[in-house]
């Protein structure tokens, strides 16, 4: 049975639930999840569920931290002040904000904490910190041919 390994394109459709059971994420049966395995293209723990799964196996992985989005990080929380901001924005708790980074490449960051005079911005990616469960099948494997 062909079994997929470094190097193939794979599509997958997957449900991604948090530890009290909240869904965060999931596939849609129009529009499956396709990377090339090994190219770090999705996090590591994904890349390892699927290694050496075959075409209609399913499986459940809870995948660590460490192999998901990593663990929070103090230094991507940041106290602005308001006055730094374009007048009138909203700024309010909860509210994502896309900011450009030196090198121009868009990121965001989520507010946390305001006051009259700052707001407290987190980059941390939402699932930073958490471990998370999988359910995963592999739906496809397109091995690359060399002539």
């Amino acid at each position: 049975m062909n079994k997929a390994q470094e190097g193939d394109m794979v599509t997958v459709a997957f449900q991604g639930v948090l530890n009290d059971g909240t869904l965060f994420d999931a596939s849609d049966e129009n529009d499956p999840l396709n990377f090339v395995l090994g190219d770090n293209q999705v996090i590591p723990g994904i890349e390892l569920a699927v290694f050496g799964m075959a075409v209609g196996e399913q499986k459940t992985v809870v995948i660590p931290p460490e192999a998901g989005y990593g663990f929070r990080q103090t230094k991507l929380i940041e106290e602005v002040a308001i006055d730094a901001f374009p007048e009138g924005l909203e700024l309010n708790v909860g509210d994502q904000l896309e900011v450009i980074n030196e090198n121009g490449t868009p990121f965001h960051m989520l507010i946390i904490k305001r006051s009259k005079q700052t707001v407290v911005l987190d980059a941390n990616h939402p699932l930073a910190g958490r471990a998370i469960t999988l359910q995963i099948e592999l739906l496809a494997i397109d091995r690359p041919t060399f002539n």
